[in-house]
């Protein structure tokens, strides 16, 4: 069968093919290192990491790459509002870089607790700004930009595919309503996006390049076409990220790449998880009272039932988050684990963990279901299917299940296993940074000695001091 994704450019089911046979080049809208990632925006790199586990599970080779943006983002995705690092770093009363540091830890923290495999290539925008210039010249060069007010624009009249991916009318455009930009005086259309910001923008901005058009910072937008350009060329194969990137982010992307590089498509499957909603409307870090991924585990969850709970729905449908609905996802995740283990009971010492027969099918089920554009629900109703089955042997069972959890990733081996060795290069990182806080206090820089053992808590390490030393434990 073939392996089909819903395309947002065109808003349909399309056939994967990839440009280069085998190849797969695939770009996902990193975080803005501001805060702490919620649990809404962490469905997104669950989707990423199924999305990449089901690619190379049909064979292919993936070049995942994924951008930290730790500079330029404005809390409206239009120019607009403040610049989130800038605030979070002002509110916190410590510099940006150290800000991007501390929640850039934090985040990958969540995705290492959620089974979610790292990316192949993590670029952080201020190591790219040359980068930006370069593909901001190269846009200018081709006459699709003009200076006002000390910044450089992309002037979205000159680009006449602009705003197909969000399905945005010319004269949607030209009235301006679709998007309800903020008033920039400096515009000569109200989509027009800034590429390059000099100081005119913010008096104390906080980090700032020299630039053929003064000194300043690249706007938001640019940073993932420059970096997705540098490292899977000049047209690639998937790029993904939340539906709300649709209209304004991911549309500017388009417009600037194909701009620059005269090629269309620039991309070929444009992916898009849908929120996680709760009581109140849309999860938000500017509407504030956001859940995290600590959160929970604070209040007794496992992360990876958070991540049975997100493969529950599917990916393009809103998901509606409680604690019931976790506590049911929590209690099936039990379940699941405890009918492994008595699978594993029966099956001790018979089998090689090869299958055939009925179980190969189970499994042919399981792979129809990725194919179907990543249908989680129904791979999820195969695996306890499987297990349900009493005519299928226990050595069987679980050697198919333990596959199809290559790409579920609910930990089911550890769960018989039990506690995992801990990593001996982990250990020592661990035993390193808790000698450099014992030093710290030894100084009397308490606010270092703080820091480390914040950034231990963002993995999940807590600190214990007592008379003899301090001891540390995972949550």
């Amino acid at each position: 069968m073939a392996f089909t994704l819903y395309n947002t450019l065109g808003r349909e089911l399309q056939t994967f093919e990839p440009i280069t046979p085998g190849q797969v080049g695939f770009y996902g809208c990193g975080p803005t290192v501001y805060n702490y990632a919620h649990i809404g925006n962490l469905r997104a790199y669950v989707l990423h990491d199924l999305l990449v586990k089901t690619l190379k599970r049909r064979g292919f080779r993936v070049n995942y790459v994924m951008n930290i943006t730790d500079v330029g983002h404005l809390s409206g995705d239009n120019d607009s509002g403040d610049d989130k690092m800038v605030k979070s770093a002002e509110e916190r009363g410590k510099g940006v870089l150290e800000i991007a540091d501390f929640y850039s830890q934090a985040f990958f923290n969540d995705t290492r607790r959620l089974n979610i495999d790292p990316p192949t290539v993590i670029c952080k925008a201020t190591d790219h700004i040359g980068d930006m210039i370069d593909l901001i010249r190269r846009i200018a060069d081709r006459g699709f930009t003009y200076s006002a007010g000390g910044n450089l624009y992309f002037d979205v009249s000159r680009f006449p595919g602009y705003g197909e991916l969000a399905l945005i009318r010319p004269e949607e455009l030209r009235a301006g309503a679709r998007l309800g930009v903020g008033v920039d005086k400096n515009k000569r259309n109200p989509q027009d996006f800034v590429l390059w910001f000099t100081k005119s923008k913010f008096e104390n901005q906080a980090l700032v390049w020299d630039s053929p058009w003064g000194r300043g910072y690249p706007g938001w937008h640019i940073e993932c076409s420059a970096m997705s350009i540098k490292y899977l060329g000049e047209q690639f194969d998937i790029h993904a990220g939340g539906i709300d990137h649709i209209p304004i982010h991911h549309t500017n992307e388009i417009a600037q790449s194909e701009a620059a590089t005269g090629l269309h498509p620039w991309v070929r499957y444009w992916i898009h998880n849908e929120f996680i909603v709760m009581d109140k409307g849309k999860m938000s870090k500017s509407a504030g009272g956001f859940l995290t991924l600590q959160a929970l585990t604070e209040a007794g969850y496992d992360p990876l039932d958070y991540r049975y709970f997100l493969l529950g729905g599917h990916y393009r449908s809103q998901l509606q988050f409680s604690f019931d609905a976790l506590e049911g996802a929590r209690n099936a995740r039990r379940s699941l684990l405890e009918k492994i283990r008595s699978l594993a009971d029966k099956a001790a010492g018979a089998g090689d963990g090869s299958f055939e027969g009925k179980a190969w099918e189970y499994r042919g089920a399981f792979d129809t279901a990725l194919d179907e554009d990543l249908s989680t629900p129904k791979a999820l109703a195969g695996l306890w299917t499987l297990l349900r089955d009493p005519a299928l042997p226990p050595g069987d069972a679980l050697a198919v299940a333990f596959d199809m959890d290559r790409v579920l990733g609910l930990g089911l081996e550890k769960g018989i296993e039990g506690k995992a060795e801990e990593d001996p290069e982990e250990v020592r990182e661990i035993e390193a940074l808790i000698t450099e806080r014992k030093e710290a206090k030894k100084r009397k820089d308490f606010a270092t000695a703080d820091r480390i053992r914040d950034t231990l808590k963002c993995r999940g390490i807590m600190l214990e001091d007592g008379p003899t030393g301090t001891l540390w434990r995972r949550e």
